[in-house]
């Protein structure tokens, strides 16, 4: 099931053409919305007994029965324009028709995620509840899959179904705090928050100092509402690792954002409208997506990308399997097959985000050499190794930080 498939061709186009993240951010700012309803389990006769454990917070939990060995479905929700299609049939995907004829599983597929509090508010009751929501496999950034371990509400993946899970997982990503040994996560794609620049207005931005401190960029810079992006980068630059910090770390890094602001060196915070305006020459650097200066690089050479000399931030929106999931092993036989590394390269050639899977990159040379060039997609491990993740947060140090956050930033 493609949301997508009620809209008019010529929108489909348009939607298409956007960045995920960027579309998402726009479908907040108008009120607009193109998801589907959420997906009802289909019927079933009782299979073998799930033996994925559950989260932490409710390893006691009944056991579901998992219909996967007769019931040959899965159903999976994602973020918008988070998969691949083929361009003279929108409404298909390619690599589920591939995995389909490989495993018999037939894909029930809903882009209904449109951010992580939304999905959250509509999922993690039905599941605190005891009942099955109906998603076999969902999709989550980071922090917000941290909090589904946390509180329970996702199974522990059967590995023996993942032959080729995490033994393709590039290094950089297999040991983040909030699961460090990858038992409920796999990463399904990743991204890079650093800094980028209009070289027609300014020369090389490097740090987070010189974006919110040289004279020249006063007023024609921005950062993101994204505080994990924002605040992170700014911990980076005081020598703070946002994997591993104290209150006072997050004061200070709050503190140096709001001299910027009382100074008037930010123009503006903003989610992915930067992308206008660094084009169009209306701000000269901003702290910025990877997946979205690729796109702008397409038709403005100009446009350039930065990793901040301290370091960027890494993020994943990461695969993982609600409790109560009636198809947990075909939910983990779709996991298996995104990393296989032709698989990954054939998805990574569509969406443009980097690629969590090791081998894919030879894969992709197959298919378009430069994208298997390009930094932004397969990262050198010298620009992983100076990435980072932000630490997960309890849910009262998260509302603290983000009111804070919120005031400085006028939200």
């Amino acid at each position: 099931m493609n949301p997508n498939n009620d809209l008019p061709p010529e929108l489909r186009e348009i939607v298409r053409s956007l960045s995920r993240r960027g579309f998402m951010r726009g479908v907040g700012a108008t009120g607009a919305t193109v998801a589907g309803a959420s997906l009802l389990a289909a019927c079933g006769t009782a299979g073998k007994t799930n033996t994925g454990a559950s989260g932490p917070a409710s390893s006691s939990a009944p056991v579901t029965p998992d219909l996967s060995d007769t019931d040959k479905v899965v159903n999976f929700s994602n973020w918008q324009l988070y998969i691949d299609i083929d361009d003279k049939k929108p409404d298909v995907h390619p690599t589920f028709d591939e995995f389909t004829k490989l495993t018999g599983v037939k894909v029930n597929y809903a882009e209904d995620i449109l951010d992580n509090e939304t999905y959250y508010a509509k999922l993690a009751p039905q599941l605190k509840a005891g009942q099955d929501a109906g998603h076999d496999l969902v999709v989550l950034t980071d922090w917000m899959a941290g909090r589904m371990i946390r509180q329970g509400l996702v199974q522990k993946i059967d590995k023996a179904n993942t032959p080729n899970f995490p033994k393709n997982l590039r290094s950089a990503l297999a040991t983040p705090e909030f699961d460090k040994t990858r038992d409920y996560t796999a990463p399904w794609q990743s991204g890079l928050t650093g800094l980028a620049y209009n070289k027609k207005l300014t020369g090389p931005v490097t740090s987070m100092q010189d974006l919110l401190t040289r004279a020249d960029l006063k007023g024609k810079v921005t950062c993101l509402t994204e505080m994990r992006d924002t605040i992170g980068l700014i911990m980076l630059g005081q020598g703070k690792d946002p994997a591993n910090f104290t209150d006072a770390d997050f004061d200070a890094a709050i503190a140096f954002l709001q001299t910027a602001v009382d100074k008037k060196q930010i123009r503006q915070f903003t989610g992915n409208e930067y992308s206008q305006g660094l084009a169009k020459g209306d701000i000269a650097a901003c702290v910025a997506w990877s997946g979205d200066i690729i796109q702008l690089q397409g038709d403005n050479p100009d446009i350039e990308f930065v990793a901040p000399e301290a370091g960027l931030m890494l993020w994943s929106d990461n695969m993982q399997i609600p409790i109560k999931a009636q198809h947990k092993k075909n939910a983990e036989l779709i996991m298996n097959f995104y990393y296989d590394p032709a698989i990954a390269a054939q998805l990574a050639a569509y969406v443009n985000y980097i690629c969590p899977v090791e081998g894919a990159k030879e894969e992709m040379l197959k298919i378009d050499k430069d994208l298997a060039a390009n930094e932004l997609i397969f990262p050198s491990d010298a620009t992983l190794a100076k990435t980072h993740i932000f630490k997960g947060l309890d849910t009262a140090t998260e509302s603290k930080y983000k009111e804070t956050f919120n005031t400085v930033t006028g939200a």
